[in-house]
């Protein structure tokens, strides 16, 4: 019998990312390492500017490195990969205004599945996300809550071996915010997904995750690489009231606060290209 461990479902290996060039260069990305194994739930956060979300369309092959590379199950992932769903911050552009709920919910699988394979698989997804019955619906006739639920279920329904998700809570109030937070936990355990999740947010971070990749500010590297050993299933109340959860919430703080400082961030130019890559 083989004691080897599972090959990581995805590698990230020393990604860097430039934009501009001579005195102009503006380096975002410097080396970013970091595995995802099956089933993990891996947050990633960081200083603001920090190239979080730069670092996620690299990932995700919106958009190539300057240098290093990103490994999906094994392939290097040189465009939008099949395997790999993505939900972004900004829900109101990502669900198309013309078609009802249903069909954007469907519209990924259309090259996969027939007419009412694809029904079924959007109406499950729709009602794993709290969202049955509102099928027929469009965008605009839901609120921003419901509205990122229907793009988490979008992305349910494609059944990625990896979801990465884009601060998609960033625009919701508190109460909704938390309200997601617990829905992804729960339907995370439903369809035994690996998710790769950026927020800015740091107890978001802690409450949602197995690890926390805490990353420097720009050039952005990995500060640190930290294991969450927080019972599951976790609970708004009880687990943010354990001892361990504030001691790692402020240990993520601390090292954010760190990496605010010592960012080498030179020139006016630069900060500028570095918020308009986030």
């Amino acid at each position: 019998m083989s004691n080897e461990e599972p090959a990581p479902v995805l590698q990230v290996q020393d990604l860097h990312m430039s934009y501009g060039r001579g005195d102009k260069l503006a380096r975002i990305l410097a080396g970013v390492d970091f595995e995802v194994q099956q089933g993990e739930f891996v947050c990633v956060v960081g200083p603001s500017g920090s190239g979080k979300t730069t670092l996620l369309r690299c990932v995700a092959g919106l958009q190539a490195p300057t240098a290093g590379r990103t490994v999906l199950e094994g392939d290097p992932v040189v465009g939008p990969p099949e395997k790999l769903a993505v939900v972004f911050q900004d829900y109101s552009r990502s669900l198309l205004p013309w078609m009802n709920v249903a069909r954007n919910v469907e519209l990924p699988l259309e090259r996969k599945y027939g007419r009412a394979e694809r029904r079924r698989i959007a109406e499950e997804a729709l009602a794993s996300v709290g969202l049955a019955g509102k099928g027929e619906l469009y965008p605009w006739q839901l609120s921003g809550g419901m509205q990122q639920r229907a793009a988490i279920a979008r992305g349910l329904a494609y059944q990625p071996d990896i979801l990465l998700m884009d601060e998609p809570f960033a625009a919701v109030d508190a109460q909704t915010r938390a309200e997601l937070e617990d829905l992804v936990l729960r339907v995370r355990e439903q369809y035994d997904m690996t998710v790769l999740f950026v927020t800015h947010d740091i107890d978001e971070a802690v409450y949602l995750s197995d690890r926390v990749i805490v990353l420097s500010g720009a050039p952005t590297s990995v500060t640190e690489d930290l294991r969450v050993d927080l019972p599951r299933p976790r609970h708004q109340i009880h687990t943010k009231a354990l001892p361990r959860y504030a001691e790692l919430r402020n240990h993520v703080f601390t090292l954010i606060q760190e990496a605010k400082s010592h960012a080498s961030v030179d020139s006016t130019n630069t900060a500028t290209l570095i918020a308009a890559a986030e």
